[in-house]
């Protein structure tokens, strides 16, 4: 396939990147800077481009056949980045009639908020509501957005993020109340269940939860 990824240059993004080359996908990865990349491959074709400007993100499809948006930012920055550059790409695949998309958002808020119970107390109590606060209030929107498009979607919500190995053995589909789930994953598996729906219909137009 050939695969757009936003978000490319980030810590998942660059796993998504990485793994999809490896299954011998074409990748165009949309970064901001294209240096951040380091990753030699002749199937991969890195696009300078910010996903704010509605036209850059349009200048960056050209026959792709699927598109997966790792896109985000340190908590520390107030911004619109995941929901404002989401619409963006939504726009774009509508225009060029690309159908395909697979997002990441996170664990924590809206109908996923009783995955915090097994989270640390420190990370429910003082960080969520105090540093994560605006973080996750564009994924909602963000997820907002998606839910009203037209596309053959799929949220994916993992737990608190590692830089853990890539193990392949991990859970979706439970229960936001689940007292198993750690709510924790690999960036590694994250990526490797995204690209996976690549050739699932499991989670087209549905949101899942990701977790150990």
């Amino acid at each position: 396939m050939k695969l757009l990824v936003f978000g490319a240059s980030g810590a998942t993004g660059i796993q998504v990147v990485k793994q999809a080359l490896e299954q011998g996908h074409f990748v165009t990865a949309f970064v901001r800077n294209p240096a951040k990349i380091e990753i030699k491959n002749a199937n991969l074709d890195l696009v300078q481009g910010n996903v704010m400007d509605a036209s850059s993100v349009r200048a960056a499809f050209d026959g792709h056949d699927a598109v997966l948006n790792c896109l985000g930012t340190s908590p520390n920055k107030v911004g619109t980045i995941r929901s404002d550059g989401t619409a963006n790409i939504l726009r774009a695949m509508e225009q060029t009639d690309t159908r395909r998309i697979i997002v990441q958002t996170t664990l924590g808020f809206g109908d996923s908020v009783k995955s915090l119970d097994q989270t640390p107390w420190f990370f429910k109590y003082i960080i969520v509501p105090f540093l994560l606060k605006k973080t996750f209030a564009d994924h909602e929107r963000q997820e907002e957005i998606i839910r009203q498009s037209s596309l053959n979607w799929t949220i994916v919500r993992p737990g608190g993020l590692t830089n853990g190995e890539r193990t392949e053995k991990y859970r979706h589909g439970f229960a936001y109340d689940d007292e198993t789930i750690k709510a924790s994953i690999s960036r590694a598996d994250v990526a490797d269940f995204m690209l996976n729906q690549l050739t699932s219909e499991e989670y087209v137009r549905k949101i899942t939860g990701l977790s150990y």
